[in-house]
């Protein structure tokens, strides 16, 4: 990440809005975003493979849920946040990773500018090429700040997005399993 560019560009915005970035409240701000930016956006120079890599076999091959996974993303659209709740469930196949990593590869991809749509997949997708379950369901639950503070400002309204993988593709009974077991 090149804070030096993150600076620039912020003093650029605050005189594009009509603000002097020389006032006393905004001579750190270039600096304070440029640090924001490393955290929020970490996700970039991220790899999920890391945190899934550690494995632990099992004999018991039966649905595994994290649910309540709280994020903050931003949307690639507005570069404004969007924030929820992941819930992921696998059914092993002789494999297992920590309930950490769930979590750790949920941020991963939340730290970076994007859509809700792919974080889902993304997510999805990475618990398949990662630990090859047989079955990942993903879904999430998120509020738009560029839906709540702007545009049609409807606060509290929620975007649910799901991806289905393997097993849970064509499975209504492992389906509605995960969807009682969220309700749990």
């Amino acid at each position: 990440m090149d804070s030096n560019k993150i600076k620039e560009a912020v003093k650029l915005f605050l005189e594009g809005i009509g603000e002097d970035p020389q006032r006393e409240g905004l001579l750190e701000t270039p600096d304070r975003v440029a640090r924001m930016c490393e955290e929020i956006y970490g996700g970039l120079d991220s790899d999920a493979s890391e945190h899934l890599s550690k494995q632990f076999s099992v004999s018991n091959n039966e649905i595994v849920l994290e649910k309540d996974i709280t994020f903050y993303s931003t949307c690639e659209h507005h570069l404004l946040p969007f924030y929820g709740k992941a819930h992921i469930a696998y059914i092993p196949d002789g494999k297992v990773v920590g309930l950490s990593k769930l979590a750790r590869t949920v941020e991963v991809y939340a730290r970076r500018p994007q859509i809700q749509e792919q974080l889902t997949v993304q997510i999805a997708d990475a618990l398949e090429k990662n630990i090859s379950p047989q079955g990942v369901m993903v879904m999430i639950e998120a509020e738009h700040m560029c839906m709540t503070m702007r545009g049609i400002k409807k606060p509290g309204s929620k975007t649910v997005t799901y991806a289905l993988r393997g097993c849970f593709r064509d499975d209504i009974v492992k389906q509605k399993m995960f969807m009682e077991m969220l309700r749990a």
